[in-house]
């Protein structure tokens, strides 16, 4: 019988914890602030969260003030180039929709995205229908507490795809 190796097992331990109720009351207020603290330190070369998931930092005006809303995000690379992404607005399995997606339907998907130290201006697309149903499926694969997230709130957990302008 073998034994998965001490990555595999770190790996599943992460995705149970953050599929509980209790990661979801307490990352909202820890994971974004300390990736924007060590982003910002790091001049855009580090995100923390992205040692467990792909990451990258959100910039999109904001939906009534028009400032700039900076959030870092987990987010699945899509395709082989680096030019494609897909966020999921999941808000750690919590009722409201995450403030990040009604900026991006506010302003129409204009976005810029630090990508590894790099800024790249995007446009986001909702995705819905099949389009949305063949995503979830991949964002599911990609990390399983999605569906724990899901479970626990009404609203359909938004989707939006990432391309470079």
């Amino acid at each position: 019988m073998s034994r998965a190796p001490a990555a595999a097992r770190g790996a599943r331990l992460v995705q149970r914890v953050s599929s509980t109720r209790a990661f979801a009351r307490i990352a909202p207020h820890v994971v974004p602030a300390l990736d924007r603290a060590v982003h910002r330190l790091t001049r855009g070369k580090v995100l923390l969260s992205a040692r467990m998931l792909p990451g990258l930092v959100l910039t999109v005006p904001g939906a009534r003030t028009g400032r700039p809303r900076t959030t870092p995000l987990a987010c699945m690379p899509e395709g082989e180039a680096e030019g494609a992404w897909i966020l999921v607005g999941s808000n750690f399995g919590r009722p409201g929709h995450p403030a990040w997606t009604a900026n991006l339907l506010a302003r129409g998907g204009e976005a810029v995205v630090n990508w590894r130290g790099r800024d790249i201006p995007v446009r986001a697309t909702l995705l819905e229908g099949e389009d949305r149903a063949r995503v979830w499926e991949a964002a599911l694969a990609f990390w399983p507490p999605y569906a724990a997230y899901q479970r626990r709130v009404e609203r359909q957990i938004r989707l939006f795809r990432l391309e470079r302008r």
